[in-house]
């Protein structure tokens, strides 16, 4: 059996295993009003929709961070896309781009929407892998 027949099917039980819907997507800056006193929020652009494993990280308790008045604790997440998942020609995956579930199994997770902390590349895996953050 050869490296590539393995990796495919690999990457097919892996994909088998992606019960999850997300979309990522980058946000631009918010715009804020100084003469209404409102904030807009930035436009989105959607670069995936489509088939995910989103799981929280086993080994990540979570971190309490102060953001403005309130703490917040980050829980770590990895969301796994097909392996095959195209993104717009010269776009990357960024820090700070957002990965909303839109429908999952378990219901309490739809909705969620994690940060991009990273992303991980490489030829010899089953699944593109992306680390996230809860920031709620």
């Amino acid at each position: 059996m050869s490296l590539d027949s393995v990796l495919a099917a690999g990457r097919a039980a892996a994909e088998a295993r992606m019960r999850d819907t997300v979309r990522l997507y980058e946000q631009a800056e918010d715009t804020f009003d100084r003469t209404t006193g409102t904030t807009t929020p930035g436009a989105q652009t959607t670069l995936y929709t489509g088939k995910a494993r989103v799981k929280p990280v086993a080994q990540a308790s979570g971190e309490d961070v102060q953001a403005a008045d309130r703490e917040v604790r980050l829980l770590e997440y990895q969301v796994a896309l097909p392996w095959s998942t195209p993104l717009p020609s010269g776009k990357r995956v960024l820090p700070g781009m957002r990965i909303e579930v839109t429908a999952s199994p378990d219901a309490r997770m739809t909705g969620l929407i994690l940060w991009v902390t990273g992303a991980q590349f490489s030829g010899q895996t089953t699944a593109w892998r992306i680390t996230t953050e809860d920031r709620s």
